[in-house]
This record gives structure tokens, C-alpha cells and sequence, in this order.
């Protein structure tokens, strides 16, 4: 044991630390996990502008990702019916019906121009060595874009989950601006199935949305179209709820007729008599018509799993924009100033003819020596010094290319680049009006192709009690102490739903409340009804005492554990006499047990005059003495 605790220790630790970081949780910089951005880097070294079979791509990856071809082919029909990086041909399945894609070998794919333009950078990008050590692989991509908010994912990690609602790039784009800006921002998911958001719960990423189908209602009331789906809903699995809750008597459809396509049409014909008003909450309450989805945005920041808001995450990714933008200015600007010097050495070595001073010389050294010399009586024109490397380089120029040397083509290019740079170096010096223009420019170039698709909203929570049927039909019978929907009795019938809950007093004292039983039994009840939960139920009661002294007592029940018996009477002594459901307007005539030298032989006491009291209570004494009859007089 001593040897293998340490062992599986260690061995749980990495295990459970190559999950959360390689397998399950996306990285903030990416916002992808492996998989993802070992296909994406794949198709980008794949990408020549034609369609490739996904079978391919799916083997290409292979060589980067160990684990399979089916996680990698899931993962890629995912990441493609998003719709922003991976351009589909052919069946890649139905996120609306949940069809899933065809087989590898029969669809194709490509990066998108969105795609091209944002998420790649070869010398920008850091590398490893892949799991075998034959490959490089990007340790993550250089993006441009706030793709994990973009795509939204679900990962579930040993001990740690992720799950992040997608959002929409316009408005995910404007809100960088914002920021950038310095203007305060407020973010709501976008799902591509559509559907009516409620997002006043969302609490910026940490939070919940309540998600609704879309329905129409013909003009007759009575069908139901659903034109669009909730996010983490398909068709088929919406309809089989609605199905469940129909056999379970929840709600009353007579067919249902899916008629989807490109687009959702589900046609709930409902049963005579029954109409859409009635219907429709009780979609929202039984059936996947509403979901609620929680958000947790989990990332892997640093190295290790950080739980975010969304306004931490898009304000973290906005500032990294920054730096990537200024990463490629910076290197832009150093590649212009190479191409300059450079240019500026080739046209000097050529239009002055230093190439004639290595005519003489017989050894390399005293080659590269002339040059340097010939050269340095022009080195004010220099950009920077010239090395060892220059002179190589203009040793290798042929013949050719002096012999049709054009000083006014140079010249021009030479004047492109001068204002190239300094461009680099305005832009470099305004980064934030830079990192805007480029968003903005990105704004207008694929902002159209992305529209919102979740109509934000706000509606009431359903209560399942509101809208249950009240189909229970419920009775008491005296005579066997039975009560319930298999008792037909004559005294305490009523209709209930399976929400509803029972208040039952009996006469030994005692009350309870119960959910609508089938058969249950109660010696002597008193009073059987439904219980208000919201508003409680007020009790009057008169009771006696072993002692025969008469109490009168009134208590407001309100909080309740289910089918537990509360006593109504202090250590249960006694029975109760007569009870009232509210406050009654009652004067009690209480006649004395006949005593010697008595004075007094009765007297009388207003119920009305009764104040609230706890449970616990004894009540209020109504009378001194002992009784022997109790009387009661309506006022």
C-alpha cells in the first residue's frame, strides 16, 4: 500500500492535469482545445482554395492529434456547422433535427475567408514538437478574434466543467470597440438555432438563460407551429417531449406533424375543445419548449483553469489583439526596412558600378574587401551598416539582372516602401485607433454574413402549478376514513392537479399536508382542502382538556414539511370540539360542570377575540371551570 499510494497519486495528478489543459478546457488565447486547433492549423497547411475530402484532413491531423479518427471527425463536423471557419460541401448532419453528417469520405471542406485572414500568422506563431516529435504543431493560434466567446463550448474535465454560451460576432466585435473606447459593455448570448432568449439571469457569463421555442398560433387557435428550436434542443428530442407530457395527461395534443427541413415546422394539432391559450404554458412548463442553460465560463489562462466573466474575458482577448496587431506592424516594419536596405545596397552597387572594384581581386577575401570599400564612399545612404551577409548577398546578383537594371523602377519601389513604413509607424504609434480601424474594417467586410439569430426578450417563469390540469378528482368517506382519487365518498370532494398539496385536519388533534393521495386513511377528519402555499391557511378551533377545561386557539399554518403530522393540541391532550377555516364570527355559550355552592353556572366568550398564536401554544382559556356543554351562536 505504502508503494502504490504514491504511485496513483502521481499518475492521477497527470492524468488530471492532461485532461483539463490538453483535452477538455479551451484556451483563452485560441479559444480552442487541441483537437480544434490541431484541424484548423491542419486545413491551413492543407489550404489551396479547393474543397478537400474530409477523410483527408481527418488523416492529416492524425500525425498531430493521438487519439483517433472518430474525436477528430466529431470534432470537425462541430467546429464547420458554426459556420465561421470551416466552409462545408455535402451532408455535415442537422444541429436543428440532430441528423448526424455523412461518412468522412463523402463531404469536403475549406477555411473560410474569415478564417484566412484571422486566425493564422507562420512567424508569429509558437511551436512544439507534435507527440511523436516528427511534426511542429502551434502551441496556439496567433487569432485575431474572440473565438472562444464566438463559438461557445462544453468540456467536462476531471473535477472542473466549462460551459460557454456562444455569442454574436457582430456584437462581440462592437463590444471590443467599445472597450477600446472606453465605453462600458453588456454581452448576451446568440444561439443558431434561433429561439426567444430571457437573459436576465445571465449575470455576465456566470449566471443562466432561459431559452424558448418560437411558436405561431394559427388565427383559429387551434395549431401550434414551432418555427425554431432552443439551443442544446433538436427536433426529435422536442418532440418526444412533447409526446412524454402527453401520455402523461400534462397537456392535450391530438397529432403532431413535423414538416422541417432547412428550417423548422412542427404542427401540434390540438384536441377538441382544447385551445392554444391553455396549451401554450403548458409547453413552456412540461416540455422542452423552454430550456434553461447555465453558463460557466471555464478557460485555461496561463497555463492553468480560471473561471471568467465574460467582460474579463472579451477585455483580456481585446488588449491581446492589441498585441498581436502590433506584433505584425512590428514585424511588417522590420521586413520594409530590410527590403529598403537592401534596395538602397543593390541600387548603389549597381548604378555606381562597385561590382568593377572586384575585377582585380584573385583571393575571396580581397573580394569581399573591394566591396566593402567601393561601398563605404556611399555609406550616408545606408538605412543601417552593412555586414558580411550584404556583401554575399550582392556578390550573388547575375549579370542579368544589372544588365537590365531599371534606377527608375527602384526608385519607385524604394518610394512605396519609405511610405509603407512610416504608415507602420503612424499605426504603431495610435494602436488603439489602430486595433478599432482593423475592427471595424472586419466589421464591414464579414459583418453581414453574421445576423442575430436569438431574439432577446423577457418573459414570467411558468409555475407548474398554474398550469397543471386539475384532473385529480378527490373525495372523503366517513363512513370507511378513506380519502383520495380511488375513494368515492360524499364529503370533501374536489379536483386537484399533482402540484397541488392537501391540508387534512382530524379530530384527535393533528394535521398534515400531503400531496393528492390515491387511498389513504383518516379516522375522524374534521376538514380536508387544498392549501394555499402562498398565502397559508388561517385555523380556529375550540378544544378541551383532559381537565374538561375549554381552549380556544387560532394559528396561521404556512411553512410545511410534507406528510408530516403537527399536533394542534399541547401534548395532545384532549379533542378538538368544532373548527373553523378562517376567522368565524362566533360567540361560545359554555355551560359549567354542576359543582356545589357554584354561583355561576355558564358563560359566554367571543371567538372573535382570539389573537394568532404559535403551534407550540396552549391557546387562550375560555372559561375558569370545567365544561360540560359547549354551545355555539352565529352573530
Amino acid at each position: 500500500m505504502s508503494f502504490l499510494e504514491p504511485l496513483m497519486r502521481r499518475n492521477f495528478l497527470e492524468y488530471a492535469s492532461y485532461v483539463i489543459v490538453d483535452r477538455a478546457i479551451p484556451d483563452l488565447r485560441d479559444g480552442c482545445k487541441p483537437v480544434q486547433r490541431r484541424l484548423l492549423h491542419t486545413l491551413f497547411e492543407s489550404d489551396d482554395g479547393r474543397f478537400h475530402k474530409v477523410a483527408n484532413i481527418i488523416g492529416e491531423t492524425m500525425k498531430l492529434h493521438p487519439h483517433g479518427d472518430a474525436s477528430i471527425g466529431d470534432a470537425l463536423v462541430v467546429l464547420a456547422n458554426k459556420e465561421y471557419f470551416i466552409e462545408r460541401q455535402g451532408n455535415f448532419g442537422n444541429i436543428l433535427t440532430g441528423h448526424p453528417a455523412a461518412a468522412a469520405r463523402y463531404i469536403e471542406c475549406r477555411l473560410t475567408p474569415l478564417a484566412r485572414e484571422t486566425l493564422f500568422n507562420k512567424k508569429l506563431t509558437e511551436w512544439r514538437p507534435s507527440y511523436d516529435g516528427r511534426k511542429d504543431e502551434p502551441v496556439f493560434l496567433p487569432v485575431k478574434l474572440p473565438v472562444v466567446l464566438m463559438l461557445g463550448t462544453e468540456g467536462i474535465a476531471v473535477g472542473m466543467a466549462t460551459k460557454i454560451l456562444p455569442h454574436n460576432f457582430v456584437e462581440l466585435l462592437q463590444a471590443q470597440i467599445d472597450l477600446l473606447q472606453g465605453r462600458d459593455i453588456a454581452l448576451f448570448p446568440d444561439f443558431p438555432q434561433g429561439g426567444l432568449a430571457d437573459v436576465e439571469e445571465y449575470e455576465d457569463g456566470v449566471g443562466k438563460v432561459r431559452v424558448r421555442a418560437l411558436l405561431d398560433i394559427s388565427k383559429d387557435k387551434k395549431t401550434i407551429t414551432i418555427r425554431q428550436v432552443p439551443y442544446s434542443t433538436t427536433t426529435e428530442s422536442l418532440i418526444q417531449s412533447i409526446e412524454n407530457a402527453a401520455q402523461k395527461g400534462k397537456l392535450k395534443v391530438a397529432s403532431i406533424d413535423d414538416r422541417t427541413a432547412e428550417e423548422v415546422e412542427i404542427n401540434l394539432h390540438l384536441a377538441r375543445g382544447v385551445y392554444a391559450d391553455e396549451v401554450v404554458p403548458q409547453l413552456w412548463a412540461y416540455t422542452n419548449c423552454e430550456v434553461s442553460i447555465s453558463s460557466n465560463i471555464l478557460v485555461i489562462r496561463d497555463g492553468h483553469p480560471a473561471e471568467m466573466t465574460v467582460t474579463d474575458v472579451l477585455r483580456g482577448l481585446t488588449e491581446r489583439l492589441k498585441s498581436q496587431l502590433k506584433a505584425e506592424l512590428e514585424l511588417e516594419l522590420q521586413e520594409l526596412e530590410d527590403r529598403e536596405h537592401w534596395l538602397t545596397l543593390e541600387q548603389i552597387f549597381i548604378e555606381n558600378r562597385v561590382y568593377k572594384e572586384i575585377e582585380t581581386a584573385n583571393t575571396s577575401e580581397k573580394v569581399s574587401q573591394a566591396v566593402y570599400d567601393g561601398m563605404d564612399n556611399y555609406r550616408m545612404f545606408f538605412v543601417r551598416p552593412m555586414v558580411d551577409e550584404d556583401v554575399e548577398r550582392l556578390l550573388q546578383i547575375r549579370i542579368r539582372r544589372i544588365s537590365i537594371y531599371d534606377i527608375n523602377k527602384y526608385k519607385k519601389e524604394l518610394g512605396d516602401i519609405v511610405r509603407a513604413i512610416k504608415a507602420c509607424k503612424r499605426k504603431l504609434g495610435k494602436l488603439t485607433q489602430t486595433t478599432v480601424l482593423y475592427l471595424e474594417g472586419l466589421l464591414e467586410k464579414f459583418g453581414d454574413r453574421y445576423p442575430r439569430r436569438s431574439r432577446l426578450t423577457s418573459f414570467n417563469q411558468v409555475s407548474l402549478k398554474e398550469v397543471a390540469r386539475q384532473d385529480l378528482k378527490l373525495s372523503y368517506d366517513p363512513a370507511s376514513g378513506f380519502f383520495g382519487t380511488e375513494v368515492k365518498g360524499d364529503k370533501f370532494k374536489f379536483a386537484a392537479s399533482e402540484y397541488d398539496r392537501i391540508l387534512v385536519v382530524t379530530a384527535d388533534g393533528t394535521y398534515r399536508v400531503i400531496a393528492p393521495p390515491e387511498k389513504v386513511f383518516f379516522a375522524k377528519a374534521l376538514d380536508i382542502r387544498p392549501f394555499d402555499e402562498e398565502q397559508g391557511v388561517v385555523l380556529t378551533y375550540v378544544y378541551r382538556d383532559l381537565d374538561k377545561i375549554a381552549w380556544g386557539k387560532r394559528i396561521h399554518i404556512q411553512g410545511f414539511i410534507k406528510d408530516k403530522e403537527y399536533d394542534l393540541i399541547k401534548d395532545k391532550k384532549g379533542q378538538v370540539d368544532r373548527l373553523w377555516v378562517g376567522e368565524p364570527s362566533y360567540k361560545v355559550h359554555l355551560t359549567y360542570v354542576p359543582m356545589k355552592r357554584a354561583r355561576k353556572l355558564d358563560d359566554w366568550y367571543d371567538l372573535r377575540d382570539l389573537k394568532v398564536s404559535g403551534l407550540a401554544s396552549r391557546g387562550s382559556r375560555l372559561a375558569a371551570k370545567p365544561v360540560k356543554w359547549i354551545k355555539y351562536h352565529k352573530e
